[in-house]
């Protein structure tokens, strides 16, 4: 089994400006039946919080990057279905659960059927005490700032790739947590898919 893929180097220059991208921007359920390239999912995974010329691709309050990326991937080509953490540091794939979570994750997120059609989810879950334990309670208020900002990152770089997404909050906790068998805290479900 490979444990870790590296992803290919993310493009830093596309063909669809940002005011096309947040004019495109919308809530998309419904995908069609098609794979994504490794390529594509580089770019998605990158554009939420990803290295860039100066530190990440999203701010984080005091540079404590309290959030971590996971991909549930069912049909990628080039990668086995399975359970992902994007590490950032590498800019590569780190499989954690060999199965197609897809299903399991639908039913934790209150049976949403877009996650389970859907090529691809991306989870992003967040590490509360790395804020936390610079700035105290007001802390959680800089997490929730920081996955807004990785969410529309992810959804912004799905329009620019002729992709849609839908930013989910419904969804069971603890079961997340076991079905992707981490710590953190899950906090957005965004299935991406080509339209």
């Amino acid at each position: 089994m490979i444990k870790e893929i590296r992803l290919p180097k993310p493009k830093e220059k596309g063909s669809v400006s940002i005011e096309e991208a947040l004019n495109k921007r919308k809530s998309v359920r419904d995908y069609k039946k098609a794979s994504l390239s490794i390529e594509e999912v580089s770019q998605l995974l990158w554009s939420g919080s990803g290295k860039n010329l100066y530190r990440r691709t999203a701010p984080s309050a005091g540079a404590t990057y309290p959030l971590e990326i996971y991909l549930v991937a069912g049909e990628v080509e080039g990668v086995e279905p399975g359970v992902y953490h994007y590490s950032i540091a590498r800019h590569s794939l780190v499989k954690i659960k060999e199965q197609d979570a897809r299903r399991e994750v639908c039913r934790a997120a209150l049976e949403q059927r877009m996650i389970e059609r859907a090529p691809i989810t991306i989870i992003i879950a967040a590490e509360y005490g790395r804020t936390t334990a610079h700035y105290g309670q007001r802390g959680i208020r800089y997490v929730h700032m920081e996955v807004g900002h990785v969410g529309q990152n992810v959804s912004l770089q799905a329009v620019a790739l002729n992709m849609g997404t839908v930013m989910i909050g419904a969804f069971d906790d603890q079961r997340v947590k076991e079905v992707l068998e981490i710590e953190e805290e899950p906090l957005y479900i965004i299935p991406v898919g080509k339209i």
